[in-house]
């Protein structure tokens, strides 16, 4: 196989091919026959399609996968990859699987990452992998292809599921060899006729969305010592421009799965988009977190989720109404683990399945109605309601008494729950006297 001479040798658009693998599932230049591209249409994904033709000799078919990412044109995608070269192009709708077999979880685990980041990258890669898996087996493709840059947590995630799912297929990751910025990819769009979305200008931020969240990196996001610039925030409204009247939105749960929205009863993607529109235009779901990466790296990322503040915030307050004290503070640390799993790429992993398990179980009865206002970028949980309850109004109430609760047995318990500390003490007293 040959490398392309149209660039300058030497210069920065002089991509060579990948060096010498290093990981078993890597892929050798003589091993790329017919490739299956993970593609966005954007400029990393199409300089790939045709960086890869040109290079190794190869077929390429591309991969498009909607997870519910707003505005995308599909029919545009397709025809750009064709028109750079695709002897076959696959676009795969899967939003519902997403909701259903990836979000729902997420939601019963009150997944976030690092206390703000609720996983909407994290959970999409590993259904991404698991198609391009089945796609790649349909399609004849012997290697597959991604995007993700050697920094990331992304390469992390989509190599793991795919070395799992499918030890025997190969993997390239051109954009992590390449080393090269975005000016450079540019410049070889315009060597090589390959169209630019936005007219040429490199984009300010790396961007990534879908129906559960959109997150900003890099450009001026970097500098921790500004605050994030306005044109950042393309899903949420910045809360100070938000209504200045609240809105009152009632998520109904069944065993921990949202199910209404204000008593309407809804499938979860349409359910998700109506939440969502809901926080957005009252400023609700701005997360500013600086991140620990699985890679080493802290960064700081913008994101939007607006769906996800609400839903979560919804269903946590009504875990706290319908467990019990030791269920509560003990799902929280597998709340814990459960997303650290998920953020580190270890969607495969037992434990995760092993926690899942437990989060159906433990969502067995969270089941009734939150109220949130939404009010200026809060989402605030004003009323609650549940069959299963752990809650009585009569003893809620200062100085009531009775039923199963007795003001009178205070004392004792207080004698007894206190017996070892107080024990203690005078133990530990005794040797601070003689000393």
């Amino acid at each position: 196989m040959t490398e392309s001479t149209t660039d300058t040798p030497g210069s920065a658009l002089d991509i060579s091919l990948s060096p010498e693998p290093i990981a078993s599932y890597e892929a050798r230049p003589e091993e790329v026959n017919r490739v299956l591209l993970l593609y966005s249409g954007g400029l990393d994904t199409s300089v790939m399609l045709h960086w890869i033709q040109a290079q190794y000799e190869a077929e390429v078919v591309t991969l498009t996968i909607n997870l519910g990412q707003p505005g995308e044109d599909y029919e545009e995608v397709i025809e750009k990859a064709r028109n750079l070269g695709a002897v076959e192009t696959v676009v795969i709708d899967a939003q519902e699987e997403f909701a259903e077999d990836y979000v729902l979880p997420a939601i019963r685990a009150n997944a976030l990452y690092g206390g703000g980041y609720p996983l909407f990258t994290s959970l999409g890669r590993p259904l991404i992998a698991k198609l391009g898996v089945e796609t790649a087996a349909s399609t004849g493709c012997d290697v597959l292809a991604h995007g993700c840059t050697g920094k990331g947590n992304d390469q992390v995630r989509l190599e793991a599921t795919v070395a799992t799912l499918a030890p025997e297929l190969k993997m390239i990751a051109p954009v992590r060899s390449w080393q090269i910025g975005r000016e450079e990819e540019l410049e070889y769009c315009r060597r090589h006729g390959i169209p630019i979305k936005g007219g040429g200008e490199a984009p300010p931020y790396s961007i990534d969305d879908n129906l559960w969240g959109r997150s900003s990196e890099g450009g001026s996001i970097e500098k921790l010592g500004e605050a994030p610039p306005r044109d950042v925030f393309q899903l949420v409204t910045p809360p100070e421009e938000a209504p200045d009247a609240p809105e009152e939105i009632t998520i109904g749960f069944e065993a921990g799965r949202p199910v209404s929205v204000d008593g309407k009863q809804m499938d979860l993607v349409p359910l998700l988009e109506v939440v969502a529109e809901a926080g957005a235009r009252n400023g609700v779901g701005i997360v500013d977190h600086i991140e620990d990466r699985i890679v080493g790296l802290k960064v700081r990322d913008i994101y939007e989720v607006p769906a996800a503040e609400v839903i979560l915030t919804a269903h946590q307050e009504l875990e706290k109404l319908v467990s019990t004290i030791h269920q509560n503070n003990f799902k929280h640390a597998l709340d814990r683990h459960w997303a650290y799993l998920v953020y580190a790429g270890l969607w495969s992993e037992p434990l995760r399945r092993d926690l899942d398990a437990y989060m159906v179980s433990a969502n067995e009865f969270v089941t009734g109605e939150i109220t949130m206002k939404l009010y200026k970028g809060s989402a605030v949980p004003i009323r609650r309601s549940s069959p299963f309850a752990l809650y009585d109004e009569n003893l809620a109430s200062f100085g009531e008494s009775g039923g199963q609760f007795s003001q009178k047995a205070s004392p004792g318990f207080i004698e007894l729950f206190s017996l070892q500390s107080r024990m203690a003490e005078r133990v530990r007293g005794r040797k601070g006297e003689g000393s």
